[in-house]
């Protein structure tokens, strides 16, 4: 039998976007120009139309400063994200 992954939360993860823009008190123009994505595209990803590329949130995530899996670990909020191999 198969066992499927949640799907992730993609919500969390766009509104984890917004958070860190707002904490910093960046527009989408100042982060499109920190981040060199157009204005339209992080418009998108936070109103949930589009969810970007590894590209895009790498480019997002040195221009916010976090690392990136400080802002994907937020697509297993609500349930269990897997185990690691240490584990």
């Amino acid at each position: 039998m198969t066992t499927f992954p949640p799907d992730p939360n993609l919500t969390a993860l766009r509104l984890e976007l917004g958070r860190l823009r707002g904490k910093r008190g960046w527009t989408y123009d100042e982060l499109a120009s920190r981040s060199g994505l157009a204005r339209r595209t992080l418009i998108e990803i936070e109103q949930g139309r589009t969810i970007g590329t590894l590209k895009t949130w790498h480019a997002l995530a040195h221009a916010l400063d976090v690392p990136v899996d400080h802002l994907f670990s937020t697509l297993c909020e609500g349930h269990k994200p897997p185990a690691s191999a240490a584990e």
